[in-house]
């Protein structure tokens, strides 16, 4: 028996189980796409996950069950995926009433817009009549706008996108430059449902798995073609000190250890340097890396000054104040900023961004006006808030090229992560507060992107490597280097090609002294365009599919 007949047997059987048999199957077959994902990157199992799952779509007769059975795939996807958000809530007792929500509640939510989009694509393969290779592209179509959507609607949530499953890996993951992370995400899905054709019969059952891999191939080919050989250049006369101090979560913010935080800081910063290494120029410390209201504490500014290389900078995490009744402040509270401040050698705040998308839960409460007082306290204690600063933008530092500082979240969100992009005249930033940017002239290109965070809520689990192969993607879609700071890790500088120049390990202490890659020549295509490309790249597999089938199915119709 050929194996394009074992295969027909096999989808026979999954089309023809009962609706708990095929929901847990779908629900498998999510868990299984999860080990495509960083940190282990077994893209293979896709091959075996998508088909799967078209096999049981094809075999519901009623719209509910294509919604649940797309619903189930995602949820055993998304419970595995993204296991370490419960990892946050299990460090303080305070959020363990929220660890159902987070284990269970946000899979069930993501997992809303996946069995949205596989009942859209069940009533139409019904409908028209859609078989073969045509029904693959549509899935692979409907995945990429399923994907899209969640990366943007209620202020979006693109974690754990199909394209990033190539980041780390030699070749496809360049493919970002032209059409960004969603559009890879486009071409990944679709090579993966082909095989699911192989139980269809036919005399060319082959045709349509052989031309996806044709398709990964040209990928490789592009990716390996793209990245120059050797080390990207360097910008001269910068040498970057990244300061990783690894403090645990449950005694960053304890009063009694802040000092003994600082000192650590400090004592970090001032390291001898290997013997022939070029002058350290530039400190980056994490988010949040300081304990106190930098700005309001001259003494420890004098303290970071005296450790900051003579004529460098240290570019640091810091919460910020605006007291209540005082201009800038929101809601008429105190409000207190999440910030990269910006200190040079004589200890003077030389100036600070503001991080603008704020965690929804974490840093925030959504609808805090309507929930009970309670729940809000349960997330966001006190009547302080934490403000959102007017979106991306470019920071002019002396010595240093212009750079986009992001901070934390901010960084997984594709074409979203400079002023450039931003634009000019736009709504706002993400949680709704007034624009910042309006009427401004466009500013320059940056030439890095600056990352500092602290995953040190998820601990030794998949997230924090979850969350470097997220912006190692951003490096590769905009053409610019990422320098990135976290308190346990994983540090690290990325060249403009998404290659490593060196990383501190997750759970360590130290530093990292490399220098910082220049960006690419030009801007990417992603960088000019953004999601202009994908959207005629879908615009032309949906042509494909019109032509080669809806034509057909309109033709049938005709007396």
């Amino acid at each position: 028996m050929s194996l394009p007949d074992r295969l027909a047997r096999l989808a026979t059987r999954m089309r023809g189980g009962g609706r708990w048999r095929r929901l847990g199957l779908a629900a498998l077959l999510g868990g299984l796409a999860t080990l495509a994902m960083p940190p282990v990157n077994a893209v293979p199992v896709l091959w075996l996950a998508f088909p799967g799952l078209i096999w049981l779509l094809d075999g519901v007769e009623r719209p509910a069950a294509a919604f649940w059975t797309g619903l189930a795939f995602a949820f055993g996807h998304f419970v595995l995926s993204l296991y370490w958000v419960g990892e946050a809530l299990l460090v303080f007792p305070r959020f363990w009433a929220l660890l159902p929500f987070a284990v269970a509640g946000l899979p069930f939510l993501l997992g809303l817009f996946v069995g949205t989009g596989t009942l859209v694509w069940w009533a139409l393969v019904r409908r028209f009549r859609i078989g073969g290779v045509a029904r693959c592209l549509l899935f692979a179509v409907l995945w990429t706008v399923v994907e899209y959507v969640r990366g943007h609607a209620f202020t979006g949530f693109p974690w754990n996108l199909m394209g990033y499953v190539w980041v780390g890996l030699p070749g496809p993951a360049q493919v970002g430059s032209l059409i960004g992370v969603y559009g890879l995400s486009l071409l990944t899905v679709l090579p993966a449902s082909l095989p699911a054709v192989l139980a269809d019969g036919g005399r060319r059952p082959w045709a349509g798995p052989v031309v996806g891999l044709g398709l990964v191939v040209l990928m490789t080919i592009y990716g390996v073609a793209r990245v120059p050989a050797g080390e990207a250049p360097l910008v001269p006369g910068v040498m970057l000190r990244l300061v990783q101090p690894n403090i645990a979560q449950t005694d960053k913010w304890n009063a009694d250890a802040e000092l003994d935080h600082v000192r650590l800081l400090l004592a970090l910063s001032r390291q001898p340097q290997p013997p022939g290494q070029a002058p350290i120029t530039t400190l980056v410390w994490p988010e949040t890396a300081v304990p106190y209201l930098l700005e309001d504490e001259p003494e420890l500014l004098k303290a970071v000054g005296q450790v900051t290389p003579r004529g460098g900078l240290t570019l640091t995490g810091s919460l910020r104040l605006t007291p209540a009744g005082t201009p800038g402040a929101q809601d008429g509270t105190d409000t207190y900023w999440n910030s990269l401040v910006v200190v040079n050698d004589q200890g003077q705040v030389l100036g600070h961004y503001d991080k603008a998308h704020l965690v929804p839960f974490g840093e925030y409460t959504p609808f805090r006006r309507w929930l009970p007082l309670r729940a809000v306290a349960l997330v966001s204690p006190g009547n302080s808030i934490l403000g959102s600063g007017p979106g991306p933008s470019t920071l002019d530092l002396p010595g240093l090229p212009p750079a986009s500082p992001l901070i934390c979240y901010e960084v997984i969100f594709p074409g979203m992560v400079t002023a450039q992009e931003a634009g000019t005249g736009s709504g706002g930033d993400q949680n709704g507060n007034g624009d910042a940017t309006k009427n401004r002239p466009l500013p320059e290109r940056p030439r890095w992107l600056l990352n500092v965070t602290n995953d040190a809520w998820f601990g030794r689990t998949a997230g924090p490597h979850q969350h470097l192969a997220i912006a190692t993607m951003r490096a590769i879609e905009e053409g610019l280097p990422l320098v990135r700071a976290a308190n346990t890790g994983i540090s690290a500088v990325v060249d403009p090609y998404g290659r490593e120049l060196g990383h501190l390990a997750l759970g360590s202490r130290g530093v990292l002294d490399l220098p910082l890659p220049q960006s690419t020549p030009w801007p990417t295509p992603y960088a000019r365009w953004g999601d202009g490309p994908l959207a005629a790249l879908l615009l032309a597999v949906l042509g494909v599919i019109y032509f080669f089938t809806l034509r057909m199915y309109q033709g049938r119709q005709c007396p």
